[in-house]
C-alpha cells in the first residue's frame, strides 16, 4: 500500500511523482536501525526539508526506539551557526548533510569538541575526498557515512563507512542495504558485468 508520494527528477532529470509503498521505506528504517542502532538516549536532528526523501527518515526512524526528535527551524539547515547551536544546545547525536553543506559548515564553524554527535550521514551529493579528509581533520569522535540512492528507491540503497577512505580520491556509494539488488548499466541501460 502506498505510503507517500513524494516529487523529484531523481535518475532521469524529469519531474515526476514517485509513489513509496510501505514496504519499501519499513525495509529501509529496519535496516538502517540494524546498521546504526539508536536507543532511547538518541537525539536525532531533522532539518532536511519535507519535499526531500531524507527528511522521511529524520521523522520516522527516531520513532521506531523511542529516541528524541530535535527539529531545526524553517531554513535552519542553511544557517551554520544556527545548526551549531541546536546540536550543542539539544545534545544532537545523529544528523544528515549533502555534502556541500557539511563542507560549508566545517568551514564557517569549529566542530565543538565537547559534541555530542556520533554519527552524521551524508547523501545527496557526491562525497568528496577532500571532504572526508576534512572531516577528519576536526579529530571528532563522531563517524561520517555515505548514503547514495534515488528517491525512487526509498531513500538510499548503498551504504559506505568513510572510515575505510584510502585518500585516492575514490569515494565508493558503498554496499546495498537489506532487501535490494544492485546493477551496473551500460550507457544504453543495459547489464554489465
Amino acid at each position: 500500500h502506498l505510503a507517500y508520494v513524494i516529487y523529484t527528477s531523481g535518475s532521469t532529470g524529469k519531474p515526476k511523482g514517485v509513489m513509496i509503498e510501505h514496504k519499501a521505506i519499513v525495509n529501509r528504517l529496519m535496516w538502517m536501525q540494524k546498521q546504526y542502532p539508536l536507543n532511547n538516549t538518541d537525539r536525532v536532528l531533522q532539518k532536511t526539508p519535507y519535499s526531500f526523501d531524507v527528511s522521511v527518515w529524520e521523522l520516522l526512524w527516531f520513532s521506531m526506539v523511542g529516541a528524541t526528535l530535535v527539529m531545526a527551524r524553517p531554513g535552519g539547515q542553511n544557517d551554520p551557526q544556527y545548526l551549531s547551536k541546536e546540536i550543542a544546545n539539544n545534545d544532537v547525536t545523529v544528523l544528515h548533510f549533502v555534502p556541500s553543506m557539511l563542507s560549508a559548515f566545517l568551514q564557517s564553524q569549529d566542530w565543538p569538541r565537547d559534541t555530542t554527535v556520533k554519527r552524521v550521514f551524508c547523501s545527496g551529493e557526491a562525497l568528496g575526498g577532500n571532504l572526508i579528509a576534512a572531516f577528519d581533520a576536526i579529530e571528532t569522535s563522531a563517524e561520517l557515512h555515505n548514503l547514495y540512492g534515488p528517491t525512487e528507491a526509498s531513500i538510499d540503497v548503498t551504504y559506505w563507512d568513510c572510515a575505510e577512505y584510502r585518500g585516492d580520491g575514490i569515494v565508493p556509494i558503498g554496499r546495498g542495504i537489506s532487501n535490494t539488488q544492485l546493477y551496473v548499466l551500460s550507457s544504453t541501460g543495459t547489464p554489465v558485468p
